[in-house]
């Protein structure tokens, strides 16, 4: 793609997601929405592959969909109640038709279907775009109509989606409909605390954005889509390779790593609140999820692929991907745990 064109997309991206922060007014940000919707098309189909542009055909018809309920559900809201203010979503009609919509937009339970399938079709950089900053806009939304909303429906929707994203990776041989997956379970579970502490799901989206930016780092890196091609990583790159399934780990929520922090702090939030059945229904959907990790850790460190690599040996080539984005979320995907208490008096205060 020609530069320039990748420097006007990518400033349209970063200028829908300010818009929509900035805004109090639901028509600014559904034109934040809309900005972002469109500016990110062009890079999913920039491959010119029948299943990028299927993909991307499906993204743009869901988003589009979510975009007019959310138009609705604030041109209601103005009807009924005379307010177009983001904080005065008042009316029940109003607020559940925006949660759904907000639910579409990122991929929750039970409105998923779109992203295994979409995420499927795209190269990994447009999908690593996808799965972290696409999510920033739809969140700020759903942070600001959360206190209006009822409690059940959120725990409902977030529990739907750990489990869902933790039933739908079980079978899955592709890496980017189990990363698809993966996205949906931890959406999940910021949503499942989304009313009680929200500064808490601020912590778990930007410990799944860094998480999950490793992820897809790594597997860029590795030039890997599928469990068998992840089996040859430990040949070419085994230091790659290791710090790849730790990383996996992370996000299965496993301590010593970073990725136990969002998820013990939620479990303990939602005991503070007394809700134990969700916060043990929660822990146990998060073993499903684990398995598939665990697996997928399984194939990258503890076996040998049957066939001898007969390309040149990768160390000879000259390694063109930029290494030091990969270093820093990494590093931060597996060392932030021991920062535990001070992130817990920096939420407290």
């Amino acid at each position: 793609m020609n530069p320039y064109v990748l420097t006007i997309l990518l400033s349209s991206l970063g200028l829908g997601t300010v818009l929509t922060f900035a805004s109090s007014h639901w028509l600014l940000a559904w034109m934040g929405l809309e900005i972002n919707t469109l500016a990110i098309i062009p890079i999913m189909a920039q491959q010119h592959h029948p299943r990028a542009i299927e993909a991307t055909t499906k993204y743009f018809l869901t988003q589009a969909t979510a975009a007019a309920m959310i138009l609705f559900a604030s041109t209601t809201n103005a009807w009924l109640v005379g307010e177009w203010e983001i904080h005065q979503l008042t009316h029940p009609l109003a607020t559940t038709t925006a949660m759904l919509a907000l639910a579409l937009k990122l991929g929750l339970a039970p409105v998923h279907f779109w992203l295994p399938e979409v995420l499927q079709g795209l190269e990994l950089t447009a999908g690593l775009i996808l799965s972290t900053w696409q999510k920033l806009a739809p969140f700020a939304l759903m942070i600001q109509v959360a206190p209006t909303i009822n409690s059940s429906l959120l725990i409902a929707i977030g529990l739907l989606s750990t489990l869902v994203g933790g039933w739908g990776g079980l079978n899955q041989t592709q890496l980017r409909k189990i990363l698809a997956y993966s996205s949906i379970a931890h959406l999940g579970w910021m949503v499942l605390i989304l009313q009680f502490a929200p500064s808490l799901t601020l912590l778990s989206l930007s410990m799944y954005i860094v998480m999950t930016s490793s992820t897809f780092l790594a597997l860029k890196a590795n030039n890997s889509l599928t469990i068998n091609t992840l089996a040859t990583s430990w040949t070419k790159s085994p230091t790659l390779a290791a710090l790849t399934a730790l990383v996996l780990l992370s996000l299965g929520g496993l301590p010593p790593l970073s990725g136990f922090m969002p998820k013990w702090l939620i479990l303990q939030e939602l005991t503070k609140q007394e809700l134990p059945l969700p916060a043990t229904l929660a822990a146990m959907t998060a073993l499903l999820s684990l398995y598939f990790y665990l697996r997928l850790c399984y194939a990258l460190t503890l076996t040998i692929y049957p066939n001898t690599l007969t390309a040149t040996a990768p160390w000879r080539l000259n390694f063109t991907m930029i290494t030091l984005p990969l270093s820093i979320v990494t590093i931060l995907a597996l060392g932030l745990l021991p920062l535990t208490p001070a992130v817990t008096t920096m939420l407290a205060l």
